[in-house]
């Protein structure tokens, strides 16, 4: 167990004896429902950035150096479906998946009796707060060194009102001296056992938060506060499950990035990448950086292999010739798109099927053809979307509308295809210096583009990291150095002129 003995400077200990735990424990209380949601599966089960809620508040303990084991106690009649995620996922802290009670204090003394006797930390945490950090986990456990109760929160930014049974105020207190509780909160066991002992005997009691049982029934015992963060955010009404999918994708709006060149190796050597739209631009620099790595790269274009993306028979052949050469697929990769400026209503039907036909049912296609051979690696397909997905804009509809919709697929098929061990993820990376878009908005000030290398780079760091059914958002970073874009072959000028970008 790894923990920090720092303590503040204005902190007292309770009693003369040394806090000494034997672990510490992670509760993760996933007794709801989801009623207020409106569906028919417990809020935790929901899947979110690809994964059920559970499974994402589950890892933030297992990857938790002062986590030593994690106990879930699951609503009734699910306890199952929870089991089934934790094998799944593989997470070895988990100790025990057993059902909560009825009541939130006879759930936590099924908690109690589930961690055993002994000297233990104790951390409770809804399991519908799936964006709670490690820094909060973090300061929760080196707290409980000197404080017994320990709760996490956050100062309210809106005022707060009391109001009597006619909904009329009957006091406004001082907004500075109030805070949010959150979860988790943490508690040396012989203190929270005590509290629970002791509210016993009370014919009223009923909790609905641990720490106020502590603070009635053990009301000389002070009670530290952590700041949690506002992402820490209770996924309880359906606008919340937006809230968290957002969160979620600017969480990972920065894959992480491995250190220096050996560590890339040792992750991309002998794997086989596929590229759609692979002979200039994005795709092309990703092919580069991915075989510098020691990794196998087939690019596939109109131009250079004369791979329509948007015809089964090619794809299906593209395919073929990858696998039947190193004899697996680990990454499929489609970077081909069109982008054709004009209003939709000036547009001919040739242009409109061709769009719709490239940067839609191409990934489509590529999609179905790929699963069957990066279910055998448990590779990823990686997509690529644009700013404007989120408002379609003016004089480029149809590209704003197919860009959304690749949102959408990214997000449907983490969802299906989670149980093939298949990742998809979707890259957004802001206006970037390719031949394409020279073609279509002509020159523009350098400073306002993003390098297609730095996108391929974030492309290879999303490759080969857990990431699935999230849209990572690639920005240019300050003082980064004026993009060149590379420039077309003579072949692929023929494309250019059509609108037709290969990566």
């Amino acid at each position: 167990m790894t923990q920090d003995h720092t303590t503040g400077p204005d902190a007292t200990p309770e009693t003369p004896a040394p806090w000494r735990p034997s672990r510490t424990v992670a509760v993760v209380l996933a007794g709801g429902t989801g009623t207020r949601l409106g569906l028919g599966i417990p809020k935790q089960l929901l899947k979110i950035a690809g994964k059920p809620i559970i499974e994402h508040t589950l890892a933030v303990f297992e990857a938790a150096a002062e986590i030593d084991e994690i106990i879930v106690l699951m609503a009734t009649g699910h306890v199952a479906d929870a089991q089934q995620i934790v094998d799944k996922a593989g997470f070895r802290k988990v100790s025990k998946v057993i059902e909560g009670g009825d009541t939130r204090n006879a759930t936590t003394r099924i908690a109690l009796d589930a961690v055993g006797e002994g000297d233990v930390n104790i951390l409770f945490h809804d399991a519908v707060r799936p964006l709670v950090s490690a820094r909060i986990v973090r300061e929760c456990v080196n707290a409980l060194w000197t404080y017994s109760a320990v709760d996490v929160a956050i100062p309210s930014a809106d005022t707060i009102i009391q109001v009597d049974e006619n909904e009329c105020i009957t006091d406004i207190p001082v907004r500075a001296t109030l805070r949010r509780g959150q979860t988790p909160q943490a508690f040396r066991s012989g203190t929270i056992r005590e509290a629970y002992r002791r509210a016993e005997g009370d014919p009223n009691f009923a909790a609905t938060d641990d720490c106020g049982v502590v603070l009635r029934y053990l009301p000389g015992t002070p009670i530290k506060v952590i700041d949690g963060s506002d992402e820490n955010i209770k996924v309880t009404h359906p606008v919340d499950v937006h809230l968290a999918d957002k969160l979620f994708q600017l969480a990972a709006a920065q894959a992480p990035r491995l250190t220096d060149h050996r560590s890339y190796t040792e992750e991309l050597a002998g794997r086989t990448i596929v590229i759609f739209g692979g002979s200039y631009g994005i795709g092309h620099d990703l092919a580069q950086l991915a075989r510098r790595y020691g990794a196998q790269v087939f690019p596939f274009s109109r131009s250079s292999t004369g791979t329509h993306v948007e015809r089964a028979e090619d794809v299906e052949a593209a395919l073929k010739t990858a696998f039947e050469a190193t004899g697996r697929i680990d990454h499929v990769v489609v970077t081909a798109g069109i982008l054709e400026k004009g209003s939709l209503t000036d547009m001919d039907q040739e242009t409109m099927d061709r769009v719709l036909q490239v940067n839609f049912v191409g990934p489509v296609i590529a999609a179905r053809q790929s699963l069957p051979y990066l279910q055998q690696t448990k590779g990823q397909l990686l997509l690529y979307t644009s700013s404007s997905y989120t408002r379609g804009r003016a004089q480029y509809a149809l590209y704003s509308a197919t860009k959304a919709a690749l949102v959408n697929l990214t997000q449907a098929l983490a969802d299906e295809w989670a149980e093939f061990g298949v990742r998809v993820n979707c890259i957004n990376p802001e206006r970037t210096a390719t031949p394409m878009r020279t073609k279509a908005f002509g020159e523009e000030p350098e400073h306002t583009l993003l390098a297609a290398e730095t996108v391929a780079q974030s492309s290879l760091d999303v490759l080969i990291s857990d990431l699935t059914g999230q849209v990572i958002d690639v920005r240019r970073a300050p003082g980064e150095p004026a993009p060149v874009p590379a420039q077309p072959t003579a072949a692929d000028q023929d494309r250019l002129a059509s609108g037709v970008d290969a990566g």
